[in-house]
């Protein structure tokens, strides 16, 4: 049994240390004329995209010189190789840039058999160090994967040359690596289950789901906040008007962002969140009857709670292919929840008690001297500890 699991060990050292001499191959061998494979480095993430970045030889694929030819010397193409090699940096990616719909062409990107286009992000030229190595170019795409895609597979036209392919789901080490020549389609590479793309239905029954979970059961903090709004009055009308600011705040900045339009660090955010808790809570100690700047201070605390929102978000990643729709259903997930929690306090407190001359008195003042004492403590402990 030792063995058998030695053997898988050394089996899978060997595989990485393999892997790990095909995408440097190119980089650390590279001398200024030998044909070497471009590196491409293909991720699939969970919100539905591809990442692409491609290490090659630029200069030969824009001289075009043969992939037949070993040493580019030898191609008739060899003086505008050489040329190509001397520009400057920003020179030469302004010509990859309008060299890139014909590269794009050559890359088959491969899901179910259906070819994407990726984008073309971003291009790195180094400078000539070393005039006796070949400069290797870092050139950035990404894409959408399409909905339901299972099998991925790869393939670079002949003419730019040999190509070594390493692709894997983001997160995790175990992936496909393959050295392709002529032109030759990689061999398929399997979509983990997660990382499929889903409809739209799809997505948003997850992001409902996702919005309603952050606040029941694990938004603590949102849920004794919705709680001290709550507990100031049961009037219809005050709970309404509370709820619909606070819902308006955090809707507003939730979107603005994830949008990246509005961007406060987590360090001081937390903690006003916290503090927002224990000013409900206090002031549903101190009177019965909600006041005019009760719903302006409940709209700029929804505000806040807005943003620690967007961090879970952020965390939790947006499908870009169906972004507006994982921000509308999360936030309709968040309003159920809260919703829920109202809901649920009514029914064990309001619905029996709420007409008692002790209401006040036996539920309304422990439960906020309660509730405030948690948020004190969430306050010193995300502002000192």
């Amino acid at each position: 049994m030792i063995h058998v699991v030695n053997r898988q060990i050394i089996r899978k050292l060997v595989a990485v240390f393999g892997l790990m001499i095909l995408s440097v191959a190119f980089t650390t061998t590279a001398t200024a004329h030998k044909m070497r494979p471009a590196v491409a480095l293909i991720m699939l993430h969970l919100d539905g995209t591809f990442s692409l970045e491609m290490r090659l030889n630029a200069e030969a694929i824009l001289a075009d010189i043969d992939p037949g030819d070993k040493d580019t010397a030898d191609s008739p193409n060899a003086a505008l190789y050489n040329q190509l090699r001397a520009l400057p940096p920003k020179v030469l990616e302004s010509r990859i840039v309008a060299f890139a719909p014909t590269l794009i062409q050559g890359l088959k990107l491969n899901f179910d058999g259906k070819s994407v286009d990726p984008t073309l992000i971003s291009v790195r030229v180094p400078e000539v160090k070393d005039p006796g190595r070949a400069r290797v170019s870092t050139l950035k795409f990404e894409g959408i994967i399409p909905v339901g895609a299972r099998i991925f597979r790869w393939s670079f036209a002949a003419k730019f040359g040999d190509s070594i392919l390493v692709v894997k789901h983001a997160g995790e080490h175990k992936g496909l690596s393959n050295w392709l020549k002529e032109g030759k389609e990689s061999n398929p590479f399997p979509i983990s289950e997660k990382f499929i793309p889903k409809s739209t239905a799809q997505v948003a029954a997850e992001y409902v789901d996702l919005g309603f979970s952050h606040i029941i059961p694990k938004g603590l903090d949102h849920i004794l906040f919705v709680l001290g709004i709550y507990l100031l009055s049961l009037r219809l009308k005050a709970i309404v008007w509370q709820v619909t600011a606070f819902t308006v705040a955090h809707t507003i900045t939730l979107g603005l962002t994830i949008y990246g339009l509005l961007s406060l660090p987590s360090s001081i955010v937390e903690p006003l969140i916290s503090a927002s808790i224990v000013y409900v809570a206090v002031e549903n100690i101190l009177t019965s009857e909600i006041k005019p700047w009760r719903i302006a201070l409940v709209f700029g605390f929804g505000l806040l709670h807005g943003m620690g929102f967007a961090g879970v978000l952020n965390e939790i990643g947006l499908p870009r292919s169906e972004f507006l729709t994982a921000l509308i259903t999360f936030n309709i997930g968040v309003e159920l929840g809260q919703l829920s929690i109202i809901a649920a306090a009514f029914a064990v407190t309001g619905l029996w008690f709420r007409h008692k001359p002790w209401y006040r008195k036996a539920v309304v003042i422990p439960s906020s001297v309660a509730i405030a004492m948690v948020g004190v403590y969430w306050t010193v402990e995300r502002t000192l500890l």
